[in-house]
């Protein structure tokens, strides 16, 4: 089984490949497409993972990561919505961040399953870190010419959900003293969610910021962010 994880991780970066082609060169409704059978690689990532994984793999933990991926698959496919159904922009945009935000619930349930809180630190570190990305986010809209608009508060809590989650996992996984290795794949997962949205947010709310370099960095550091959260299921009972 651990061949086909392989398997669907080669395919959906070459159907990544793929997607950014049709995206860089504006054919957008077969990019929709193709993103979302790219998406639906990161699942199957996911299922193969728990199965390659035998007598270590955890189905709850699979659950719940199943629960993520699958509103993330809904997120790529309705934030592309707002390019084709433009008279419905503002819907579109407002759904992809809906489901993804509640899409890091999961990840948090994922990672308060397995772990806990393993520093006595951990929680008042995932809201100090909160709490500091809207304060960041708010004052630097300004200097960096950023214009969220009707999307500012969506942005402010979405943006501390995704920071406390990356927080949570980086705390589990600095003090987690089995040195568990599951949790380093969620937190790099974690730390390229955050560059991917850095860079998608200039693309939203930014000028001159949606070049094809913009558009294949933020997607490619999305994906292996969702890959790797799939693949988290492979080694999240093996420590070292």
């Amino acid at each position: 089984m651990l061949y086909l994880f392989f398997a669907c991780i080669a395919i959906g970066m070459i159907l990544l490949g793929v997607f950014l082609h049709l995206r860089v060169n504006g054919d957008r409704k077969k990019a929709v497409f193709v993103k979302s059978i790219v998406s639906v690689f990161f699942l199957l990532t996911l299922m193969t993972a728990t199965l390659a994984a035998g007598e270590n793999a955890d189905w709850k933990y699979t659950a719940l990561l199943a629960g993520g991926l699958v509103l993330g698959l809904l997120g790529d496919i309705w934030l592309d919505f707002k390019y084709i159904y433009t008279q419905d922009s503002d819907f579109w945009t407002f759904s992809g961040f809906f489901v993804f935000m509640f899409g890091h619930f999961f990840y948090f349930a994922a990672v308060l399953y397995k772990h806990g809180i393993v520093h006595p630190l951990a929680a008042v570190f995932a809201a100090v870190s909160a709490v500091a990305t809207v304060i960041v986010l708010f004052v630097l809209e300004k200097p960096t010419k950023m214009h969220y608009g009707k999307f500012k508060a969506i942005t402010l809590v979405y943006g501390a959900i995704l920071v406390s989650m990356f927080a949570l996992c980086l705390n589990t996984a600095l003090f987690d003293g089995h040195g568990n290795a599951g949790i380093l794949l969620m937190t790099v997962g974690g730390g390229l969610f955050i560059v991917s949205d850095l860079i998608l947010s200039g693309t939203y709310f930014g000028t001159g910021k949606n070049r094809p370099v913009d558009i294949i960095t933020n997607h490619t550091t999305y994906y292996l962010a969702q890959y790797c959260i799939a693949a988290s299921a492979l080694l999240v009972n093996v420590e070292f």
